[in-house]
């Protein structure tokens, strides 16, 4: 039988590929007001980030079982909380994958303008991408990697020749700029909830963990080097196009890579990274399938979930969890095209950032959690490196979910409330299952 299991390579492209979105593509002109002071910001979220890969770095190796976060906050807090953190972060993620797929076809409408005039074409479009997407992931995951890889790499070409390249282009007067009526902590502050965003994903490689070769060893690469990765690329390709656009040019521009690029080469550049823009959603779609599927296996798989979402196909991926993730996607994308349902659905995108943070703040302190009660012999003197990562992950969580704002976060406390009284009716129907197979056992 052929080994379908991906290798670090892989395991690193669906990290990077996952972080790398579209929402890159827009920072810029959201960073423009605080110019040089932008850096800062980089600077902040980027120890951030590399702190809290090295967190699931290390959770990997201790425990290299599919669902990643999930497992890891369970075997810390216990299953409710584990059930809580798994649904939670299910839902954001095919909240998100809805997100996703809207943003592709409003980059492919710049093309094809007539997607504006008939929403009922867009969806369709829409709909059709996810079902693609679903396809290759259940041709098995080492196809839905190798896709992975081509569409990381073909998206981020262009983001490393505007990062290079672009410099050329740049002008310090467009970029030195400082901004104005806004206090310093409160510009370290902005400009950090303005990066992080991006950094959102860096947990990817630890959720599908039994099918990467050598887990212990390879997860925790890909999760670092992809982490490091995407910030190299982050930074510098932001920065140049701070620096190739004049400060009211980029404050405008719903588009600043594409007009940077245009004006670096000309029309034809400018359609290449629109293309590479397209490219990004569908990469960055194709690794959050795969993600919501192995999430509410997972999950499923621990008892939390109904076992129906258990069972695998031929190519040994979770097809029923994967199948009804891309149905409630597809849910999703249907509301956001009624008028009447659209600012219900942005609320739903707010409250789904927020579900993907919670679980960062929990597994900051999770590996703290199990030696606590797995060592006898567990002193924090001795573990000093442990206390001072998980310090400064946890703050950086705790930070990062307080930029979402009061409203996100109301919201995803009810989100994670509600999902309580799912827990206690998996919980008895799975116990049901096994006084009903015990009583087959005997009668047998």
């Amino acid at each position: 039988m052929p080994d379908k299991k991906i290798g670090f390579l892989h395991a690193t492209a669906l990290v990077s590929g996952n972080m790398i979105g579209t929402g890159i593509l827009l920072l810029p002109a959201s960073l423009a007001v605080f110019g040089y002071f932008s850096l800062w910001g980089w600077l902040i979220s980027t120890v951030g980030a590399v702190t809290l890969a090295i967190v699931f770095a290390r959770l990997s190796k201790l425990l290299p079982f599919t669902g990643g976060l999930y497992i890891y906050v369970d075997k810390a807090f216990g299953p409710l909380m584990g059930f809580i953190i798994g649904w939670g972060y299910w839902i954001a993620v095919w909240t998100g994958n809805a997100a996703i797929v809207i943003t592709l076809v409003a980059t492919l409408s710049s093309f094809f303008p007539v997607l504006n005039q008939y929403p009922l074409a867009a969806l369709s479009i829409g709909i059709a991408v996810v079902w693609i997407i679903t396809f290759i992931n259940l041709k098995g995951i080492k196809e839905a990697a190798q896709f992975q890889m081509v569409t990381t790499i073909l998206k981020i070409i262009p983001l490393i020749i505007i990062g290079t390249v672009g410099f050329f282009y740049f002008k310090s007067t467009n970029f030195w700029v400082r901004p104005q009526h806004i206090s310093y902590p409160s510009i370290f502050l902005q400009t950090a909830a303005l990066t992080l965003w991006s950094f959102l994903g860096l947990e990817s490689a630890t959720v599908p963990a039994e099918h990467i070769r050598n887990p212990e060893k390879n997860i925790a690469k890909a999760t670092i080097v992809g982490t490091i990765l995407a910030s190299v690329i982050y930074i510098f390709s932001s920065t140049a196009v701070m620096g190739i656009l004049t400060n009211v040019d980029l404050t405008k521009s719903t588009a600043p890579f594409a007009d940077s690029a245009q004006l670096i080469g000309g029309n034809v550049f400018y359609i290449i990274v629109g293309i590479s823009a397209v490219i990004a959603c569908v990469g960055t779609l194709n690794g959050w399938v795969l993600m919501q599927g192995q999430v509410a296996y997972a999950v499923a798989r621990n008892g939390a979930f109904p076992s129906f979402f258990q069972k695998k196909n031929k190519n040994n991926v979770p097809a029923n969890a994967l199948i009804i993730s891309s149905i409630l996607v597809c849910i999703a994308i249907t509301l956001n095209y009624s008028k009447s349902l659209q600012e219900q659905f942005q609320n739903l995108i707010l409250l789904s950032t927020l579900s993907t943070l919670i679980p960062y703040v929990f597994c900051s302190v999770a590996e703290l959690m199990i030696r606590r009660k797995t060592q006898a012999d567990f002193r924090w003197r001795k573990n000093t490196k442990l206390v001072v990562i998980t310090i400064i992950a946890f703050l950086f969580s705790i930070g990062a979910i307080i930029g979402t704002g009061s409203k996100s976060i109301l919201y995803g406390i009810i989100l994670l409330i509600a999902g309580v009284p799912f827990y206690y009716l998996f919980q008895k129907t799975a116990h049901k299952q096994l006084r009903d197979n015990f009583a087959s056992d005997k009668t047998a």
